[in-house]
Parts: structure tokens; sequence; C-alpha cells
């Protein structure tokens, strides 16, 4: 045997005399027993703890921005029931749902505390692995942190728990303390919310679907859930139940004969009435999206201030009330109970928002309409184009730069060149305006140029600029010439958005509800409502000159009053929207009418509110006048500090007279916004110009300083379904 073997076997006798099975195996006791001890000093050395603030649940107090209290909430999102009240069969439910084996075991589950614990160390993600035993010590002694720490204290105080309570006292505290979504803590709110019945009167189904509810309340909740949760909780609803049936607890053919309990819709905690209720749950979601969780916020204890004004919230509500509610038979009016009302009114040096209207009452249309994304803001989104191709220097299709000025062909129904998709929208009454400038066209809401203009600018562009100034859902907006008739969906919120920022000279507004929200140990930061400069200052100005011509002497006459104002009529496919929004140097408001089937869905505005259509020029653009006015005190001097190019000129349209537009009453005969002192270009054309591609075409005639013909102005537009 060579020495290099004999080193080698010398080595590995070494090692075997070193690492021999007795010593491995008394390491391992040694180990198993000074974990054993570890763990048994930690189980006398943590005390089971008194009660945590979430279990013993405080209200949330709402304020005005003065200090006035809107709303309480939190004190009756839960009441206590005893087991007793409580079906056996809805018991043996959460049984099934969440650990089979909870009548079995001591309280602790060592294999799944243990996966979450080291899934937790190594990053793969917070997760529970709970008895049901452990999450009532979670939910009613600790808080909610996924930490090592909080689970070895969680595993500890359940085992303690477990020889100090029974099985019946430990399962009604969970289900007790549980949070199921809807504001509802406990068996019992959960089911008067989901269900409008008494814990007591929930049958097997109900109680296994309130069991499968509790793994993702929010994701789960039937009535807001996306296709893929919907999916998920059927499915752990029939996970449920097929574990009572395995278990014993229920019976294969009562199984069977099961269908899914589709739950109502939500309803509101009472006290909710009103505006308050539309208030509250803006001011929640805003801190939602603060990372506020639902669950903090439901848990109480905020004392939460809004930036709502008193004062402008309550002409508000007037405003809606004698313009639009006072006029309506809601009662009485099949027809008349389909309207819906919403607005939202932000102060653009601030971004605040302070008056909010979502509809009847919280209690009795919960869905807010200020905040809804579910319907199109139609005409209201031709600004934006008209901003984007100032932005942009966009040109028209024979290369003149497109401003205030330039002239379009009004034709109803002419193709737009120069894209690939077809498109010729019909103008209102199927009437043609021939060759008219951007100022006309904005003034009278003509649809042929606005669509001809958003093929000039390139629609990523405009939507691009659409989004810069506060517009959200981008997936919906199809990027086509139809887009210029705003048929996207949008909400009060988005569109006041949207204006804030052209009012704040194209500097990004966000409008803010949340003016601070105090917890006794913390803080929400507010949202940084006023940003940075998403368009050039000149194109949003340019904007708001336009706009200015629609109050003055078009569409939106109707708004006009002791103030300086800007804004936008918009009518929607089929008359199912008619929207105004507008501002004033001090204020801006965004005002909306929808048409809602009482048992949902979409339905027509039409001889409802007025006979015939619904337009924006008529019941929204009045609601925001006597808000407005109201709102500023009966008026305001303040002017808009525009910086425009020479050629954002204002082609006023002659006052109207009552006989064009009966039985609306006159428009104001004057306005704080001065007319322009020379009049209007016309174009000396006569034909309607015929843009083309190439740069050889000849352009159209130089217009000539002529005062203009007497053309009524369009009250209110009609954006018809695209033609494609």
């Amino acid at each position: 045997m060579g020495r290099a073997e004999k080193g080698r076997v010398k080595k590995g006798g070494r090692i075997r005399r070193l690492f021999t099975w007795k010593k491995l195996l008394g390491t391992f006791f040694v180990g198993c027993l000074l974990v054993m001890g570890a763990f048994y000093a930690i189980y006398l050395l943590v005390p089971v703890p008194s009660a945590n603030a979430q279990a013993t649940m405080q209200s949330n107090v709402y304020k005005y921005s003065n200090g006035k209290i809107i709303a309480r909430t939190g004190e009756i999102n839960r009441e206590i029931v005893g087991l007793e009240r409580i079906p056996t069969k809805v018991q043996y439910a959460f049984v099934a749902a969440e650990n089979k084996t909870f009548y079995k075991d001591n309280g602790v589950d060592i294999r799944g505390t243990a996966r979450a614990a080291l899934n937790t160390v190594t990053g793969k993600g917070k997760q529970g692995g709970s008895t049901i035993t452990q999450q009532y010590v979670k939910n009613y002694y600790l808080d909610q942190d996924q930490t090592v720490t909080r689970k070895l204290k969680e595993m500890v105080i359940a085992l303690k728990v477990d020889q100090r309570m029974a099985k019946s006292e430990i399962l009604a505290g969970y289900m007790n303390t549980s949070y199921y979504g809807r504001s509802a803590y406990g068996i019992q709110a959960a089911a008067q919310s989901y269900y409008g019945v008494d814990a007591s009167k929930l049958t097997v189904a109900q109680g296994a679907y309130l069991a499968s509810l509790l793994q993702a309340p929010n994701q789960y909740d039937w009535t807001s859930a996306t296709p893929t949760g919907r999916k998920l909780v059927e499915e752990r609803w029939n996970y449920t139940l097929d574990n009572m049936v395995e278990e014993g607890w229920l019976e294969q053919t009562e199984r069977h004969g099961l269908k899914f309990p589709v739950p109502q819709k939500p309803k509101p905690a009472p006290g909710m009435e009103g505006q308050r209720g539309y208030l509250v749950e803006a001011a929640n979601q805003e801190l939602m999206r603060q990372g506020i969780s639902e669950e903090d916020i439901k848990a109480g204890g905020w004392t939460i201030t809004l930036n709502i004004d008193e004062k402008k919230q309550k002409a508000l509500i007037e405003a809606v009330d004698e313009q639009l509610e006072a006029k309506l038979d809601r009662k009485g009016d099949e027809k008349d109970a389909t309207v819906q009302a919403g607005a939202t009114s932000v102060d653009p040096k601030t971004g605040k928002v302070v008056a909010l209207y979502g509809g009847l009452g919280a209690t009795e249309h919960w869905m807010s309409n200020a905040t809804r994304r579910d319907y199109q803001p139609a005409s209201t989104f031709k600004p934006i184009v008209l901003a984007s191709a100032l932005e942009n220097g966009a040109e028209t299709q024979d290369g003149r730069k497109i401003g205030l000025g330039t002239i379009y062909d009004g034709t109803s129904k002419r193709p737009v060149v120069g894209s690939d998709v077809p498109f010729n929208p019909e103008n209102e009454d199927d009437r043609s305006y021939g060759p008219v400038t951007v100022q006309k066209a904005t003034n009278s809401s003509i649809n042929s140029v606005y669509a001809q203009m958003i093929v000039d600018v390139g629609p990523a562009h405009v939507k691009k600029t659409a989004l810069d100034l506060g517009m959200k859902d981008g997936e919906d907006f199809g990027e086509t010439p139809s887009m210029s008739l705003g048929v996207m969906g949008a909400s009060t919120w988005d569109m006041a958005a949207v204006y804030a920022t052209l009012d704040n000279h194209g500097v990004k507004v966000t409008p803010t509800i949340v003016k601070s929200a105090e917890h006794k140990d913390r803080r929400a930061e507010p949202v940084k409502s006023i940003g940075e400069r998403v368009i050039s200052r000149e194109a949003a100005d340019t904007t708001t000159k336009a706009m200015q011509g629609v109050v003055r002497s078009g569409s939106g006459f109707r708004a006009a009053g002791n103030y300086q104002a800007a804004g936008k009529t918009g009518t929607s496919e089929n008359n199912r929207s008619a929207w105004f929004v507008g501002y004033t140097p001090e204020l801006v408001t965004a005002v909306g009418l929808f048409g809602e089937e009482v048992k949902g869905g979409q339905t027509t505005l039409t001889d409802t509110i007025n006979p015939g259509r619904a337009n924006g020029g008529r019941t929204p653009a009045q609601i925001w006048g006597a808000y407005t006015t109201s709102a500023l005190g009966g008026g305001s001097d303040a002017r808009f500090d525009l910086e425009t190019d020479n050629s954002a000129v204002v082609e006023p349209d002659p006052t109207p007279s009552r006989t064009t537009e009966s039985p609306e009453p006159t428009p104001p005969a004057t306005s704080t916004a001065s007319p322009d002192p020379t009049p209007p270009p016309t174009s000396t054309a006569t034909t309607p110009p015929q843009p083309t591609r190439t740069t050889t075409t000849p352009p159209l005639p130089t217009p000539t300083r002529t005062e203009p013909t007497f053309e009524p102005p369009v009250v209110g537009e009609d954006d018809q379904r695209p033609r494609q």
C-alpha cells in the first residue's frame, strides 16, 4: 500500500471516528432538547395579552374643512353574537373552510406555521398556515403583521388559549372578530350586509359563502369581484361544502341540492344618508390609494378632515335640487326615475375637492355618480383634442398650423382625411356649417371638425395628452378618430381634474378630498395635489380662450353669470349622459347627468328632464351656473390671466334670441367676459375646403374681416355613434 493511499485511509478513519452515528444521534437529541427548552422558556415568558384595539373597534370621525363633523362610522359595524345564535351547519362551514382538524388539534399547526415563517424570512411572501385558534389569537390579541416574531407569539398564545377556553368559545370569538368586507366585522354584521338577515337565519349555503369570503374579503365580494375573483370564491365555496360532506357534517344529497347564494348589493351603514356616505367613501378610497388598508380604516380610530367646504357643499346640493330634482317626478314617472346626477368641484390652485354630489343619497343609490367611470364624457373631451393640437404644434392635412383661427370644413358626415380608419360623424340634426374656424367649431361643438382635428394631431398624441391632464383608464382609449367624441369612460372627478389642469395653466392638478387623517399613533401623508407642468402654458391658456367662447356665445351660454368662465358641453351616444364641465379662475366644476335603469344598466335621458334631448347645454349647464354663482358669493371680479398666441381670437356668435330655443329662457344678455373688439374672420370660400395629404394643394383663401351673418348657436350637441 502506497504512502498516499495510507494517508487517505487514516484521514477517512478520523472522519468516521468524528462523525459516528452515536455522536450524530446524540447531537440531534441535544439540539431537540435545546429547542424544546427554548420554546418552553418562551411559553413561560409570553403571557396572554389584553384584547387589541381592532378587537374593540372604535369609530372613525369625518369632518368638514371647518372642523364640523360630517359623520361617525364604526360604532355599529359589529355585533357580538353567541354561538347558540349561529346555526350548527354554518358553524361547521367555517371549520370546513379554514381548519378541518379544529375540534381535534391543540390550537396550532406546527408545520403550517413553520412553513409560513420560513417563507416570510426567505422573502417568498407573507403567508398564513394558521388554525382557527391562531387566527382568533391574531384577530383578538395581536396585530396583522406577518413577521416571524409575531407568528411565534401567535403559536404560543394559541396553545395557552386552547388550554383555557372551550372550542366553542374560540370558534365564536373567531367568527365575531373576523373581517368580511363591506365594513362588516363579525358574523352578524356580515349576515346583514351580504344577505339582509340575522345570523340565526343564515342557510348552510350562505354560511359557506361567508366562510369562503374570509380568505380575501375584497377580492371575493361577488357584487364587485372581477371574473377571476368570482371564479375563485365559487371554487372555495364548493371546497368548503365538499369538506363538510367529507367530515360527515352535511349529507351528500343536501350538498347536491345547494346553489351558489349570490349576495345582495352592498348597502351603507345607518347614518350615511344623503351626501355623507358619498363623502366618507371618497375619503376612504383616497386613503387606500395612499397605502392605508381597508381593514385599518374599518378598524376605526381615525379622525379624518376633508377638504369639503360646508357652504359650497350645501350650494351644490341646492343647485341640483332646484335645477333638477324639483322638476322630476321620481315616484310617479318611470322615465324621471332613471335620471342620475353627479358633480365634483375643485379649487384649481390647491387641488382641493371643495364639494361633491354623489346622487340622491347614499342609502338610496350607493354608487357615487361623482366617481363612477361607466359613462362617456362625450364632447367635454374635445378641448383635450384642441390642447393636444396646440401642444404638439399640429398641422392640418394641407400644412396649416392649428389654432383658434384655423378654418376647417364643418360639413356633417364628411369623411375624415388621412386616417386608416374610416370615420364620418354626423353633426347635431345633421347640420352642415361649411368653412368654420376652430373657435366656431368649439362654440357649436361641431363633430366633423374635431374628428378631422384628431386625425391631424394623431390619436396617440391626444391619448397621451388626456392621460397627462388627468384622465384615467388608458386601456379604455381606442386610438381612432371616434375618440374625439369622448367615447371612453370617465367620471366627473376625472374631468374636473383635466379642466383644473387647464385652468392652472397646464400644471397638473390631482383632486384630493382628504385634508388630514390622524390615528392615535400615526397619520396618513396627504396627497400631492399640485404636480409638474404637463402641457405648455400657451396650449392650456389658448384652450381656455376657446372655451370662453362656448360660455359667452356657444352651446354653454346657460352657464354664464357674473363671473368670467370657460367650459364645454357634452352629450353622449343615445343621450345616455349629458355634461357641462367648466371653470372660473377660482373654481372648476364638472356636472354630469346619467340615464340609469332602476334595475341597472344605461338608458337614454331623452324626454326626462325636458322634452327631447337632455343635452349638456341645458340642465347640467344650469346646475353649474346656479352652483358657481352661489359658491362665489353671487359672482366674482377675478379674470383669467392668459398667455395665448396672436391667432387665439374668439369668434362670438350673436346673442341668441328666444326663437332659437323654445321653450328655454333667454340666455343672459351680458357677461363679465369682454368680447373681442374686432369681428371674427369668416372664410370667403364658397365651397367647403377639401384637405389632402399633399403639400401642393392650394391653401384656403385668406379670410377677410367682415361682420358675421347671423347664425344662432347650437344649444347642446348630439355626438352620434361612430361611423366606421
